[in-house]
């Protein structure tokens, strides 16, 4: 995966998992305050990150405790997708 699917991958699954706009999603967007994502999405969003990792590169990966309460912002998801998958 390029850094242009994953972002594409994240988008995707912000516009429709959690009816977000493609222009709410800038790398600088927080997640809570800009997005209004509560706690309970992002249990959601990380589980929707790992399913679509799963799907797009056919090995299971998981987004570990500690990165996943470090995510704040679009862009912070974007770094962290990057780096399971390589690009």
């Amino acid at each position: 995966m390029t850094k242009d699917d994953v972002k594409k991958l994240v988008n995707t699954i912000l516009i429709e998992e959690f009816e977000r706009t493609e222009d709410e999603l800038t790398s600088e967007a927080n997640l809570f305050d800009d997005l209004e994502l509560d706690s309970l999405d992002g249990i959601d969003l990380i589980v929707a990150l790992e399913k679509a990792v799963k799907n797009a590169t056919g090995k299971e990966s998981k987004i570990d405790e500690d990165k996943a309460k470090a995510l704040k912002t679009v862009g912070d998801i974007y770094n962290v997708i990057n780096t399971m998958v390589g690009a």
